[in-house]
């Protein structure tokens, strides 16, 4: 797929490092220390771009194009200066609206998605609970019909960019049944009565993108607000997780070689008892192992991107791609960090960045553990009765 990149995809990957050249990374650092980024000026800029509506439909403002353009923008994320920041974006564009775009209604399309793809909202995505983070079966949001509404009641954790949302994309149960198949997702407005952001979790990492814990007291919203068929939530939400899981992998390949080019460069700066660290067999040979790597990583992706883009189910190159980037860009960032010495243990170094803020790749979206789990059922090694 890499090989079949056109001259619009490159275009597009032009454009979006413009933006983030100028309109992003002078201003990263206050926003790192600022612990939020303005979602709603950057996502407008973007959104004016065309740049988060690469694969929607044309009909809400998208551009209608096939996902390998929105692969070229997942990459092309990696070069703002943080890791937050590109995640909230990939939420925005990849996770908490994929389901909204394929199965909601074009009444709900048009009061939600085109202003997301305009930049005037901005979205989040509610599925992980207090109790329920990788387990998506066992969440206790509930959500109950009465009249014309559906009641919701319960809380989500874990939330991007939900101190700042316009809208979440609710997964809750609404009905008794199988875990499976009792499950509905929900957009909610955020100044709904009964939405309250309990409090904005403070990380290791991804330090100016914002992270709540949301709680729902008796939130009450039209039952069109429901995307597709009810009950068919838990299927939307791993077609999202699909997309979540690529847009993942794609991104921290770009990251990752980011940081061996940035390494390269301080080590073959930087001299120690007369030479430059680069000029030291040990540190070129890791460098060179570390780029295979992220080359097997892309690949990877890039083969999950063309089964999508072709219409078929990517579910298990999705998963490999992610639990492979989870412990490609741990074992990239901490190799190059070494080669810093001292200053890749200052917390304004860009490779200690990219370290704490590289490492939620192997948790978030589904844990690596979570990830062996699926591809085991694939394989047909899963325990029976699992």
């Amino acid at each position: 797929m890499l090989n079949q990149l056109t001259p619009e995809h490159e275009a597009l990957r032009a454009t979006a490092k413009r933006f983030i050249a100028e309109q992003v990374n002078p201003y990263v650092d206050q926003w790192e220390a600022d612990e939020i980024f303005p979602a709603h000026q950057v996502f407008k800029g973007m959104g004016d771009l065309g740049l988060l509506g690469l694969d929607k439909p044309v009909e809400n403002g998208g551009s209608g194009l096939d996902y390998s353009y929105a692969a070229v923008f997942a990459e092309a994320l990696a070069d703002i200066n943080c890791g937050g920041i590109p995640m909230a974006t990939g939420v925005q564009t990849d996770m908490a609206t994929p389901a909204l775009a394929k199965r909601g209604s074009a009444e709900l399309r048009a009061e939600f998605l085109t202003p997301a793809i305009a930049g005037d909202m901005v979205a989040c995505l509610g599925v992980s609970e207090v109790g329920s983070g990788s387990d998506v079966a066992s969440i206790k949001t509930k959500a109950r019909k009465d009249g014309g509404d559906y009641v919701i009641n319960g809380g989500k954790m874990w939330t991007t960019n939900g101190t700042q949302a316009d809208f979440c994309c609710v997964l809750a149960n609404t009905s008794e049944g199988a875990s499976h198949k009792n499950k509905t997702l929900i957009i909610v407005p955020m100044k709904t009565p009964g939405v309250s952001v309990a409090r904005k979790l403070k990380k290791v990492g991804m330090d100016s993108s914002d992270t709540a814990q949301l709680h729902f007291d008796d939130v009450r919203v039209p039952q069109r607000y429901r995307i597709g068929e009810e009950g068919m939530g838990f299927i939307y939400q791993m077609e999202q997780f699909q997309l979540e899981r690529l847009w993942g992998a794609l991104n921290c390949g770009a990251m990752a070689q980011r940081a061996i080019d940035a390494t390269i460069t301080y080590t073959r700066e930087r001299e120690a008892f007369g030479r430059s660290i680069l000029d030291n067999q040990w540190v070129h040979y890791k460098l060179a192992e570390l780029q295979t790597e992220v080359e097997a990583l892309r690949s990877l992706s890039w083969r999950g991107v063309e089964m999508v883009v072709k219409g078929e189910d990517a579910t298990k190159l999705a998963t490999m791609a992610k639990l492979k980037a989870g412990r490609t860009i741990r074992e990239v960032t901490d190799g190059c960090l070494q080669f810093w010495g001292g200053m890749g243990y200052v917390m304004d170094s860009p490779i200690s960045r990219m370290w704490r803020d590289g490492r939620l790749t192997s948790i978030g979206g589904g844990a690596d553990e979570v990830m062996l789990q699926i591809l085991c059922k694939f394989m047909g090694t899963f325990p029976m009765g699992r």
